[in-house]
């Protein structure tokens, strides 16, 4: 999973959710619409801490300002030797 978030996109998401948080605990929300904020702040604490938003991948947006190298391809495997039977006819001198 590549980042496609920026630092001040995960400050803003964090900023965010802590006021959502005061607000619910100080009583000023309530009922079914401070359950559902709960949840968004939540989502915004668990995007933030990870650095990579779902909603952001089928839009292509991206706010992190620093490309992520590719990662690592493996080697490309090597061909293996092939050995061949050695016996009479496959590599031994003829008799004579």
């Amino acid at each position: 999973m590549k980042k496609n978030m920026g630092s001040l996109d995960r400050i803003i998401r964090f900023i965010v959710a802590a006021i959502i948080v005061v607000l619910v605990l100080a009583e000023l929300i309530g009922g079914t619409l401070a359950i559902v904020l709960m949840v968004l702040a939540g989502v915004f604490v668990l995007t933030g801490f990870v650095g990579f938003c779902p909603l952001y991948k089928p839009f292509g947006i991206s706010t992190c300002t620093v490309k992520q190298t590719e990662q690592k391809k493996p080697p490309k495997e090597q061909k293996k030797a092939s050995i061949r039977s050695v016996g009479p006819g496959r590599g031994w001198p003829k008799k004579k």
